[in-house]
């Protein structure tokens, strides 16, 4: 059977989540499948010497990275993220520039981004990493297509993926992908999430991409359109219960918040929609309605306009069954 090995790159002010969060997933498929020796795991520094990650934790490494690629390339190369990547060590980017282009696969994991653009193997791709270093990215290396939005990309033999837990996702679309969907479920399962979210998914949960307001009407209206996003969200009714006028409240709700009324209802519910599909067992008829979509139709639209699918479709693709 085929072995994909896996070689993760170590440095000092990694995020220990970025290469513990992938390594978990990669070591129970091969379990899940059977096979121990599906997946190879060694992790690596540039000296083969301990590294301190940015939260204190030391790792000690299998091998250096001269070492490590003696017998050959990794199948896949994963390189993650953290705070030693503002200043990037040049003997790791050498290497990397020297030595991914071997690998079959290439994964970086939120910040991991940034060290491969370093080295020159981001030009004309498409990619991600976390919000917060997207802008950087894209400034200091504009010849790199920087989508903010997705949770991770896909871009041939190149994988990118937002920040932290969005490396989790990632690493179960690839065993997906390696070793079937019946696997990648036992393990997010194992791991207590759900079956991995589809990469176009945003960064963020609704209430996140929105600012919170500072004035204590409107975020307690933002936390209720949450609770309640059934709920007539009409500009009119949500002014009515911040005690505004709609003139009043639509020009301060975009100001405090960043986004207008309308679209931070858009979002609360299709994410609704989706967590409902996702989790639970009822009808597409019932999730349009707990959704404040209404029909079935209104919803069909929301979902193909925001993420080119419908929620049949996206249900069958992600939904996870109930034990």
């Amino acid at each position: 059977m085929t072995q994909r090995p896996v070689l993760v790159v170590l440095f000092d002010g990694v995020q220990s989540l970025d290469v513990t969060g992938p390594v978990e997933v990669f070591a129970g498929a091969a379990r899940a499948a059977g096979r121990p020796d599906a997946y190879p795991i060694r992790t690596a520094s540039t000296d083969g010497g301990p590294v301190r990650t940015h939260s204190g934790l030391r790792l000690l490494p299998d091998t250096s990275l001269a070492d490590a690629v003696a017998d050959g390339p990794p199948h896949t190369l994963l390189v993650p993220g953290g705070e030693g990547t503002r200043v990037p060590d040049p003997a790791l980017v050498a290497w990397l520039r020297g030595h991914a282009p071997d690998a079959e696969r290439l994964v970086s994991v939120c910040t991991g981004a940034l060290l491969l653009a370093e080295a020159g193997l981001l030009d004309g791709h498409r990619v991600t990493t976390h919000w917060i270093a997207c802008d950087h990215l894209a400034r200091r290396h504009p010849e790199v297509e920087v989508d903010p939005e997705p949770i991770f990309v896909r871009d041939g033999r190149l994988a990118t993926s937002a920040g932290v837990t969005a490396g989790i996702d990632l690493a179960l679309a690839l065993v997906e992908e390696d070793l079937g969907r019946d696997v990648a479920l036992t393990v997010a399962r194992h791991l207590v999430v759900f079956l991995r979210r589809p990469g176009n998914q945003a960064q963020f949960s609704a209430q996140l991409a929105a600012q919170t307001a500072r004035r204590a009407p409107l975020r307690d209206l933002q936390h209720w359109i949450a609770e309640h996003p059934e709920g007539d969200h009409s500009v009119e009714a949500l002014a009515a219960r911040a005690g505004l006028s709609p003139r009043h409240f639509a020009r301060a709700f975009q100001a405090e918040t960043g986004t207008t009324p309308g679209r931070y209802v858009d979002r609360v519910r299709l994410e609704h929609a989706r967590r409902l599909l996702e989790e639970s067992v009822q009808g597409v008829q019932e999730v349009a309605r707990a959704a404040g979509y209404g029909t079935p139709e209104a919803m069909r639209r929301a979902f193909v306009k925001a993420l080119g699918t419908a929620p049949a479709d996206y249900r069958r693709r992600f939904h996870a069954p109930i034990a």
